[in-house]
C-alpha cells in the first residue's frame, strides 16, 4: 500500500498563538445554534483539512489541520477599551483600500472598538525618528477609498528596528496591530510578535497577505491577483492587436512575478492569444536548437505574427551579484542589469535582423498600471472577507498569525510558517499544463527535466 509523502511542516507548527483565554462575550449577536437563519459563530476547535485528495489504496496518516477563521462567540479584548492599528507595507496592489475600509467599518460598526489608528508609509510609520504621526481612522475617513487604487495610508519598503516599533505600539496603547503586506511584511510582523511576546505585552499581531504575485505559502489566493490578471489580459490583447497589424509582428509583454509566474501564467490562459509564456519556474533557452528564438522564427514563418509573455523574475538570469536592490533587499527587476523585458525585445529584434527576417517588434510593460488600479468586483469581495476575518481573529486575541485561505475556506496560519517559504508555479501541475495547451509551446530547453 502506498503512503502520502511527508508534508513540509508538522501539525504542531500550525498551532496559532493566543494572548490568553477569550472570556468577553462577542458583541456581534450571532447564533449559537447551528442551523439558525442567523450566521453562526465559528467554534474555536473548528479545523480545515490541508489535504482533501487521495487515491485508492493510499494510506492516510494523521490529518494536518488548519484552524478555521471566523467570528468567535467569546473574544479577548473589551471592545469599548480596545485600540486597533493598521499598516500597509511593500508595493502598491489593487484592493489595499478595500481591505482598509472593511477593517475600519468592521471594527467601528460591529465591534464598536474605542479607536482605530493608521500608521503612515508602512513600518516607517512605527519609527518616530522617520515616520509621520499616526492618523485616526473612522467610518467617515474611508467612505469612498475603495473606489481608488493605492493606499490612503501610503506604503514603504525596508526594515525598521523591531524594539523601536514595539515601543511605538506600547506608547500608542495599541491592542491589535493589523499588518497588510507580502512576505517581507509578514516576516516583519512575526519579528514584532516575537518581541511583544518577550515583553509579555498583551498586543495581538494579525497579518493580511498582500502580494500581487499570489506567491504566499499555504494561501491559495492573495488579493489583487484577479485584478492584475484582468488588466494584464488587456495588455496582452493590445500586444496581439499590434502583432496582427504588421507583417511578422511580434508583441512582447512583461508582467510582474518576482519569483513566481502566476500572473503571467493566468493572464496567458485568460487571453488565449499568447504563443510563448516564460516564467521563472520553468527553464528555457533563448538560443540553441530548442530555444525561444528558433521557435519564434518557426512561428513567424507559419503565421506571420507572435505574442510573447515574460514574467519579470526571468531576469534573475541576467542579474549579477551587484544588481540593484530595493530597500527590502530584493533584486530590482526593473533595473538596467536585470530587466528581462527590454533585453528580450532587443535580442529578438537583433536575432531576426541577423537572420534576414523582416519583422516589427512591439514591447509593452503594464506593471505600474496593473499595481495602481482599483480592485475589480471579484477582488473587492475577497478583500472584504479577508478584512473581516482578520478583525475577528485580532479581537479574539489570536496573534503572530496571518489570515489565509485553503480549498476556499479562510484559515488562521502562524506567521512563522507562512514567512518561511513562497508558493511557486509547479512545472508538472495543472496550471502550467493549461499554459502549454493554450499557447501550443513546446519545451524551450534542450536539457532534461522541467
Amino acid at each position: 500500500m502506498q503512503t502520502i509523502p511527508p508534508l513540509p511542516f508538522l501539525q504542531q507548527e500550525l498551532t496559532v498563538a493566543t494572548l490568553g483565554p477569550a472570556t468577553v462575550p462577542s458583541p456581534l449577536g450571532l447564533s449559537t445554534t447551528p442551523g439558525d437563519d442567523i450566521a453562526d459563530y465559528v467554534p474555536d476547535d473548528a479545523r480545515v483539512l490541508y489535504d482533501v485528495e487521495t487515491r485508492a489504496g493510499v494510506a492516510f496518516g494523521a490529518p494536518v489541520l488548519f484552524e478555521k477563521a471566523g467570528p468567535r462567540e467569546h473574544i479577548y479584548f473589551e471592545p469599548h477599551r480596545a485600540r486597533a492599528a493598521l499598516v500597509t507595507c511593500g508595493g502598491l496592489c489593487p484592493g489595499l483600500n478595500n481591505v482598509l475600509r472593511s477593517m475600519v467599518l468592521e471594527l467601528h460598526h460591529k465591534y464598536r472598538v474605542a479607536s482605530v489608528l493608521g500608521f503612515r508609509y508602512g513600518y516607517e510609520g512605527l519609527d518616530p525618528s522617520t515616520g509621520a504621526p499616526p492618523t485616526a481612522l473612522g467610518p467617515g475617513d474611508v467612505t469612498h477609498i475603495h473606489r481608488h487604487g493605492g493606499s490612503v495610508l501610503g506604503l514603504s519598503r525596508g526594515k525598521r528596528e523591531v524594539p523601536v516599533m514595539v515601543d511605538t505600539l506600547v506608547r500608542e496603547r495599541v491592542d491589535v496591530l493589523f499588518t497588510i503586506g507580502g512576505d517581507g511584511t509578514l516576516r516583519g510582523a512575526h519579528a514584532i510578535a516575537e518581541e511583544i511576546a518577550r515583553r509579555g505585552a498583551p498586543i495581538a499581531v494579525v497579518g493580511v497577505p498582500k502580494t500581487i504575485d499570489n506567491d504566499v505559502e499555504l494561501v491559495d489566493r492573495t488579493f489583487g491577483f484577479d485584478t492584475a490578471v484582468e488588466v494584464a489580459r488587456t495588455a496582452i490583447d493590445a500586444a496581439h492587436t499590434e502583432a496582427l497589424g504588421a507583417y511578422n509582428g511580434v508583441g512582447i509583454v512583461k508582467l510582474m512575478g518576482r519569483d513566481a509566474g502566476f500572473i503571467a501564467a493566468a493572464a496567458t490562459i485568460a487571453s488565449r492569444e499568447v504563443n510563448f509564456c516564460l516564467v521563472p519556474e520553468v527553464r528555457f533557452d533563448l538560443e540553441g536548437p530548442a530555444g525561444l528564438l528558433g521557435a519564434l522564427e518557426k512561428r513567424l514563418a507559419e503565421r506571420q505574427h507572435a505574442v510573447i509573455v515574460v514574467a519579470e523574475g526571468c531576469g534573475a538570469a541576467l542579474a549579477s551579484g551587484g544588481a540593484e536592490r530595493d530597500a527590502s533587499g530584493n533584486v530590482r527587476y526593473a533595473s538596467a542589469e536585470a530587466d528581462i523585458g527590454p533585453y528580450l525585445r532587443d535580442l529578438v529584434t537583433s536575432h531576426l535582423k541577423s537572420r534576414g527576417v523582416r519583422a516589427t517588434v512591439k514591447y509593452i510593460d503594464p506593471s505600474y498600471m496593473i499595481r495602481s488600479v482599483p480592485a475589480n468586483a471579484s477582488d473587492s469581495i475577497f478583500c472584504d472577507s479577508l478584512a473581516r476575518n482578520a478583525v475577528h481573529a485580532g479581537m479574539a486575541g489570536k496573534t503572530d498569525m496571518v489570515v489565509g485561505r485553503i480549498h476556499g475556506v479562510f484559515t488562521h496560519v502562524p506567521l512563522s510558517v507562512v514567512a518561511g517559504g513562497r508558493k511557486r508555479v509547479n512545472p508538472d501541475g495543472g496550471l502550467w499544463l493549461a499554459v502549454t495547451e493554450a499557447t501550443g509551446q513546446g519545451r524551450l530547453w534542450s536539457g532534461g527535466g522541467a
